[in-house]
Formats: structure tokens, sequence, C-alpha cells
């Protein structure tokens, strides 16, 4: 299993993935789940994903093979003009891993179940963030729910829930992400640690801000302890039912 989340915002975009796999009880690994293509000064894309391993990065190393044959003719996220047309060539992308490997996986239903949130910003329009499901098709993200979540997420969305807003700064939007972490963390075992973290400023068209939390990341420490004493110190001023 896995946890992503993105958020579009007014200042840019934030992206926080998990690096837990595994194949039963006994096969744990970490994988990253957070990857970037960027052209400085033209293009941000970043590229959260779930599901079975395999398939998914079968369909990042198309994309990726894609940009390289790029003289071939066939659009890249090199070269669509929109975002919009980025979520499209990722959807062709999982169409065209189901084409070659589908029917070898047709006898496990569940063997291409795969979920991607691809967001970014190509010049000359706003950032953008979309959920592409396995058939391809895709939604974006809305101004009243400025968030999307893949894998396990029901754990970490009640505070995205409650504390989200658009006009946050991106290390505040950055600090509850990781809160919505620690509640998964504390809830699931199929999710691990590291995290990958990305903070992406509007019209940067640049990925620098990238951080790895490891388990023993000072911040992260401070902020699930403080996180745990603010929710016991809250729930014992609430005066109890009278029954």
């Amino acid at each position: 299993m896995t946890y992503c989340v993105a958020l579009k915002l007014d200042r840019g975009l934030v992206f926080a993935a998990d690096t837990r796999t595994n194949a039963g009880l006994d096969n744990i690994s970490t994988y990253k789940k957070l990857h970037i293509w960027e052209k400085e000064g033209d293009r941000v894309f970043t590229l959260l994903s779930a599901g079975n391993l395999a398939v998914t990065q079968a369909v990042i190393s198309l994309l990726s093979e894609h940009i390289h044959s790029a003289g071939e003719g066939r659009p890249t996220l090199m070269t669509v003009e929109t975002m919009f047309q980025a979520a499209r060539l990722l959807g062709s992308a999982i169409r065209e891993v189901r084409a070659i490997d589908g029917e070898s996986l047709g006898s496990n239903a569940d063997s291409f179940q795969v979920t991607f949130i691809l967001g970014g910003q190509i010049k000359g329009e706003e950032p953008r963030l979309f959920q592409i499901y396995s058939a391809g098709n895709f939604i974006e993200v809305c101004e009243d729910t400025p968030f999307l979540q893949i894998g396990e997420h029901k754990y970490g969305k009640p505070i995205l829930d409650r504390v989200t807003r658009s006009d946050m700064r991106l290390g505040e939007a950055a600090k509850m992400v990781l809160l919505s972490f620690d509640s998964t963390l504390r809830s699931n075992l199929s999710v691990g640690m590291p995290i990958d973290l990305l903070l992406y400023n509007k019209d940067s068209f640049s990925a620098d801000r990238q951080l790895r939390i490891e388990k023993n990341n000072p911040y992260f420490q401070k902020l699930s302890l403080g996180w745990s004493d603010a929710l016991r110190d809250a729930f014992a001023d609430m005066d109890e039912l009278d029954v």
C-alpha cells in the first residue's frame, strides 16, 4: 500500500509520498513514488504513484523513454503545450502499458490497479493538479477541495478537510501534510517512512525545494510529539458527556 497527497495553493503546489511497498508481510521494500521531470524556465512535472509497482514503474519508464525518442513525432512531457495535454499523455501511457501487459494480468483484476497524481506548471498557464485512474481517465482538483490523495488516505484526510486553505504558505501546508502522514503512519503499517516532500513555488519552474524525511528527522519527531500532546490537551479540555 502507499499514501500520497498533493495540494494546489495560491502560492504553488505541495507533494508528498511515502516509500513503502510490500508483497506480503515478510517482503517489505522501499521505492521512490515521487518522480520529477523539468525543463528549466519552461516546465516542471511531479508525478505521485500508487498501486501495482511493476505497472507504475512501466508507465514512468514509458514517459521518460518518449522524451528521449521525441524525434519520432509523438508528443512528450517536454512538448505538450498544457497540463491538460500532459494528463492525457499520462492516460495514454497507462493504456499503452495495459495493451502490452493487460492480458497476462487479466487473471487477477487487482493486478492493474494503479492511480497517479500529476501536478506542475507549463509556462503560460497556472499550476494545475490532476488525478489519473487505471483506465487512463482523470479529474482535475477543484477550488472547494484543493487537494488530492491516493493510496491509504482515510487516516490522513480529516486534518486536510479541516485545515486546508488555498492561501496557505507552502511551509505551513507542508506541516499539515506531515501531520496527515503522522496520523496515517500511526494507524496503518502498510505506509512507511521515509517521506519524499516537494514544495513548488508558482512560476519558479524549478523543483529545487525537495526533502526526504527519515524516521529520525528531528522536525518530524517534534511535530509528531507536539501534535499528540495538543490533541490530548484539547480532549481533556472538552466537557464530558452527561448521561
